[in-house]
């Protein structure tokens, strides 16, 4: 009797374990439950926590990065896409990834779109026609929209790296899209008494320019410091358009420029970021005026523009890419979110970083290149503190 109840134990384990073991490991024609009998041990139920099996069996589940396209960045309201919808702008990237690694488009299992200014079924419904505009086919492919604010591009990529690990699909978009010319930045229009009692409620309210005068003062960063680090910013970011390294990931997109003295209609290709300042100097942003405080630091010369553009990455399972002959761009280790006091929300960075560190098996030490949100230049300052 014990032996017979013993027999259905290693049976269930074994059963387990052909979920949990490679396909490789079992062979398509054995029975099932008979498949490496001799090797069922304890050691081999605990695997799952040993750094090396994890190594061995997980290489083709590797969720990586094969493509990732964008449209230039250009100045909301007197830029290069003024006059260009946002479906335009998404379903350019999104055909870009469908034609540069002859994607089968009835295999991608979701389009995940992070936007922030537009209301979300608005944005939602623009992306669904942007997907028909790049041929996705309707009958197969979803889409829908994320927003966590700045990091909303971000956290699209997350979700399909994260679909593609649970085994959902196997292939997926990360995508996002902001067109600040059409949908501005809005507040809260019926304000809740509340806040009036919840000081963290009251700051949800705060603009960004406040909070980042806010980290400026709090933590002792000065006008001179981000006046430098704008410039340094600038100053990479042309030195990199003239050497032509954002060229191949840029796509070129037609569209028009309406002139708004005469309402005459000009036909131009975009595919150059218009908001870089080719040579930005000290002097020149000493003399700005503080956007948002009279006393303080933020100015428009060391903050980021609002701007329009979308771009599109294109994830998938290693075992899927190799099989496609796709390049590995960078595989996807590890995501964290943290929230921190809305008073200074920009300085979320600092603490996700080394979590996302962590997470991924490494220290800080061991992390080559950081590149951090410039929204405006004094949170990446802190942060890079």
């Amino acid at each position: 009797m014990e032996d017979r109840e013993m027999e259905k134990a290693l049976n269930r384990q074994r059963v387990a374990l052909q979920h949990l073991l490679p396909t490789s490991s079992f062979s398509s024609s054995s029975p099932l439950g008979t498949q490496n009998s001799a090797t069922l041990s304890d050691s081999v139920c605990t695997a799952g926590n040993s750094a090396g099996y994890q190594k061995e069996i997980s290489f083709g589940e590797d969720v990586v990065i094969v493509a990732a396209y964008r449209t230039a960045i250009c100045k909301s309201n007197r830029g290069g896409f003024k006059d260009t919808l946002p479906d335009d702008l998404l379903a350019a990237v999104l055909k870009a990834v469908i034609e540069k690694t002859n994607l089968n488009t009835s295999e991608v299992g979701d389009i995940v779109v992070g936007t922030v200014s537009a209301p979300g079924s608005q944005r939602a419904t623009e992306c669904r026609m942007a997907a028909f505009y790049a041929s996705f086919p309707a009958e197969t492919v979803p889409i829908r929209t994320i927003n966590r604010k700045c990091s909303s591009g971000l956290q699209a990529v997350a979700d399909v790296a994260a679909s593609i690990k649970a085994g959902f699909y196997d292939i997926g978009i990360g995508a996002g899209l902001e067109s600040m010319t059409i949908n501005k930045m809005n507040s809260v229009t019926k304000v809740n008494p509340k806040v009036k009692i919840f000081t963290q409620a009251r700051d949800c309210l705060l603009p960004n320019g406040i909070t980042s005068e806010n980290v400026a003062q709090r933590y002792g960063v000065t006008r001179e410091e981000q006046d430098m680090a704008a410039v340094e910013s600038h100053r990479r970011a042309a030195a990199a358009t003239a050497s032509g390294k954002f060229k191949d990931e840029i796509v070129p997109v037609s569209t028009k420029i309406v002139d708004p003295k005469c309402g005459v209609e000009k036909l131009v290709r975009v595919s150059v970021d218009d908001g870089i300042r080719p040579n930005p100097k000290m002097t020149d942003l000493a003399k700005l005026k503080p956007s948002f405080r009279k006393d303080g630091s933020t100015t428009a010369g060391n903050s980021s523009q609002v701007s329009d553009g979308a771009a599109a990455v294109l994830l998938m399972k290693r075992s899927v890419a190799m099989q496609k002959g796709l390049p590995i761009l960078g595989v996807f280790r590890s995501f964290s979110v943290v929230g921190v006091d809305p008073a200074v929300m920009g300085i979320g960075p600092a603490f996700a970083i080394p979590a996302a560190v962590k997470s991924a098996g490494l220290n800080l030490d061991g992390v080559d290149l950081f590149e951090v949100n410039e929204e405006p230049v004094v949170l990446q300052l802190y942060c890079m503190r």
